[in-house]
């Protein structure tokens, strides 16, 4: 099973951007609060998340074409490499998410930029973020216009969830890590 510390080795062979690292590092508490929100292997998930954008730095017009080859000689599981796949469904692949980890990874992705960059904009960071300050940043298509929204909604409803309630639980993982996702107070 690929573990956190085994995820930031392969990471670190292909991954030097900061800003790269820094989502790398908001997807994984994400899907660490969901991994506990669906009662799942937190870590497990976690490691998952951190290391989904393999080869992003190196292919980015061709991101998640050159990861199952690697990842497998580097000893993940069918199924790890299926659900770091999966997060490209109908943008880069056709793997569609099936379990809880893999529709997870495709939604918090994208969420994670939205949730990001609202917390950047508030005086406290995200630490005194509420649900109701960012789905208004989530209707607004004009803030963080890069990140595909219907990516998002699509996910939730594969997760039959609401947008609130998967981005509630993302806001709530990543409180806890505000100083190393340099989303807390402005100083």
């Amino acid at each position: 099973m690929l573990t956190l510390e085994r995820a930031n080795e392969l990471l670190a062979t292909t991954t030097t951007e900061p800003h790269l690292i820094l989502h790398a590092k908001n997807v994984m508490y994400a899907m660490g609060g969901l991994a506990k929100h669906f009662g799942e292997d937190e870590n497990h998930w976690k490691a998952i998340g951190y290391l989904h954008d393999y080869d992003y730095q190196q292919h980015p017009e061709e991101h998640l074409d050159h990861t199952a080859g690697p990842l497998k000689e580097a000893g993940l599981t069918d199924e790890e490499i299926r659900a770091i796949l999966s997060h490209g469904y109908t943008l880069r692949n056709d793997v569609e998410p099936h379990t809880n980890m893999e529709k997870s990874l495709f939604t918090v992705d994208e969420l994670t930029g939205i949730i990001q960059a609202a917390a950047r904009m508030r005086p406290l960071g995200i630490t005194d973020m509420e649900i109701s300050s960012f789905m208004k940043k989530f209707k607004d298509k004009k803030f963080a216009a890069k990140c595909n929204r219907e990516v998002i909604k699509k996910g939730c409803e594969m997760l039959g969830m609401e947008v609130k309630e998967v981005a509630a639980i993302c806001i709530e993982a990543m409180k806890e890590h505000y100083a190393e996702l340099e989303i807390g107070p402005k100083a």
